[in-house]
């Protein structure tokens, strides 16, 4: 019993409390993640929508990578390392879990995400959005299907480098930012 209430002894927390970011943090978040992710839409919609309509520029994951990498720009997670290496790796995971086990969906959901996970940590390329990216080749529309491997290039790939290039422009304005930490 006591081993028992240990284990939800853990569940109550501890730590300190995260404080709350200042306003000049807050702007230079919302500008870095407005432009980006406005970026990558705008050239979406205006190229290839007109002329490669088979091709898109944003996924969902990509709302969670510019949370990593406006706002918690000091991270291990958000380092331009991480940022496009997780998403590409874990977007081949996808489309080949996809492919080879896409007739059984939870199977090949899990798969996808799970061995994501645990290449990013092989290679050191860790970025929690990769698993989003991973689970979208899976579950994705008709149109990110189709796109087979070239989904790991766009929107993946070139979509990552778009909000890095955005991130080492915005975040190194600020005098008191500094982007990236690390490169390898």
């Amino acid at each position: 019993m006591n081993i028992l209430m240990k284990y939800f002894e853990k569940m109550k927390g501890g730590g300190k409390k995260t404080p709350y970011p200042d306003v000049f943090e807050t702007i230079w978040s919302w500008v870095g993640s407005f432009l980006g992710i406005g970026l990558c839409a705008l050239i979406s919609q205006y190229v290839l929508d007109v002329s490669l309509p088979d091709l898109t520029l944003i996924i969902g994951s990509f709302g969670a990578s510019a949370v990593l990498v406006y706002s918690a720009i000091g991270s291990p997670l958000a380092q331009p390392r991480n940022l496009v290496g997780g998403h590409v790796l874990s977007a081949l995971v996808g489309v080949t879990c996809f492919k080879l086990f896409g007739h059984i969906p939870w199977f090949a959901s899990a798969l996808a995400v799970s061995i994501a996970i645990v290449f990013m940590m092989i290679t050191h390329t860790l970025h929690p959005p990769g698993g989003a990216t991973a689970l979208i080749a899976v579950i994705g529309s008709m149109k990110i299907h189709n796109l087979g491997y070239l989904y790991a290039l766009i929107p993946v790939g070139l979509g990552a480098i778009i909000l890095l290039i955005v991130a080492l422009l915005v975040n190194n304005l600020a005098k008191r930012r500094r982007y990236p930490m690390f490169w390898y």
